[in-house]
């Protein structure tokens, strides 16, 4: 099998809550590579065009300015089926019906917030990791 890669951020919830180490530690006992790793303050048109594909829906806004709040760590991993062993990995997107033993299940829960505050992000097709990973990391 060919070996993927995909974009693994570490939202602002997950930095603030010094759960950056834990996160990693997930990653790498599952057997995935860590190819690359860097910690930023993402800018609007970064993330604008990271979420391109959400502009005009209401949770888009609120989702930018989360996502603005703090630094963030963007992770490029890789390894066999990456993509769909790091979503199981995550669990849902929803930290309330995410199964234990996944980081959101283990580690987050709903804050009330207008958007979901869930720790991580993970590209979901071969074709999103490529453009994200083109976009936290120009040149790769």
């Amino acid at each position: 099998m060919k070996i993927e890669q995909t974009l693994i951020l570490v939202k602002p919830d997950g930095v603030s809550r010094r759960l950056v180490g834990e996160i990693i530690s997930r990653i790498e006992a599952k057997g995935y590579v860590i190819a690359d790793l860097k910690m930023m303050q993402a800018d609007r048109a970064l993330l604008e065009r990271h979420y391109a594909e959400h502009q005009g829906k209401p949770f888009f806004e609120p989702l930018v300015e989360f996502m603005l709040s703090g630094p963030i760590v963007a992770i490029i991993a890789e390894g066999q089926r990456v993509i769909e062993g790091f979503r199981s990995l995550a669990g849902a997107t929803d930290p309330t019906v995410a199964a234990p033993g996944t980081i959101r299940g283990d580690l987050a829960r709903d804050q009330g917030t207008k958007v979901q505050q869930n720790l991580v992000h993970g590209s979901d097709s071969p074709e999103s990791a490529a453009r994200e990973i083109a976009i936290f990391f120009e040149g790769k």
